[in-house]
């Protein structure tokens, strides 16, 4: 039986708001909710806003982390949101952030993160 450490969800978020994805502030404030709204414990944040357009940030959480990309000019935000444990939903920050960017869709993959067997056989890499 395998156990993963986290779960790690790479979305895609289309036909978002060009006014919000190009205000780091904005972006910003979201961000720190969505992580808020998934359980999370935050810790630090780091957010950029780039000219002509575009924000990028990262919201450290204890449990891992939320990061987003921004192309305003083309309404879409890649995110990733990383966590570890059983306490915190990344769907539930992803499904926040795509409602607060007045989406207009999301396609999300999610990997399992450190796999880890039961065995206490050592795993040599």
């Amino acid at each position: 039986m395998n156990n993963s450490l986290g779960r790690h969800v790479l979305a895609e978020i289309y036909g978002c708001n060009f006014d919000i994805l190009n205000n780091r502030e904005e972006v910003e404030s979201i961000m720190v909710n969505a992580a808020l709204e998934a359980g999370a414990e935050v810790r630090e944040v780091v957010f950029h806003k780039f000219s002509p357009q575009g924000v990028s940030g990262v919201v450290v959480i204890s449990e891992s982390h939320l990061a987003i990309h921004t192309w305003p000019e083309l309404g879409y935000a890649a995110v990733d949101v990383f966590t570890c444990g059983d306490r915190v939903n990344p769907w539930d920050a992803c499904n926040y952030l795509t409602e607060q960017f007045m989406a207009g869709h999301m396609t999300a993959t999610e990997m399992k993160r450190g796999i880890v067997e039961d065995s206490k056989e050592a795993v040599n890499l």
